[in-house]
């Protein structure tokens, strides 16, 4: 569920929030849902349902009704990525290590810079 790395990464990257917030649809019943996650001194205090895959921009939530049912989350899929390599388009999800490896260490380049 939570990868609590990520949190801690979030938390180092704004030191002056004390509370990180997740809004959204419930993954599974489609209710407004906000999620406050707060560093405690025992880990983290999360209130409002449950947050999986904690990153800025890419998350799913769920509300506490749904998480108490079912804290698994399913029915989701995950987006398949395409890049070349040695000539030919394939997923990455189907590279060597290494070659995954070289990928997440690539710069996107901005050409209005």
């Amino acid at each position: 569920m939570i990868d609590a790395e990520k949190l801690h990464k979030l938390f180092d990257e704004n030191p002056d929030k004390s509370v990180i917030g997740f809004e959204g649809r419930c993954h599974d019943c489609g209710r407004d849902v906000k999620v406050d996650v707060s560093l405690v001194p025992e880990g983290f205090m999360i209130l409002g349902g449950a947050v999986y895959e904690p990153q800025p921009e890419l998350y799913f939530t769920k509300c506490d009704t749904c998480y108490k049912k079912n804290p698994t989350l399913t029915n989701f899929q995950k987006c398949e990525v395409y890049s070349r390599v040695v000539g030919y388009l394939r997923p990455v999800s189907q590279w060597n290590e290494g070659k995954q490896a070289e990928f997440q260490n690539r710069k996107t380049f901005d050409i209005a810079k």
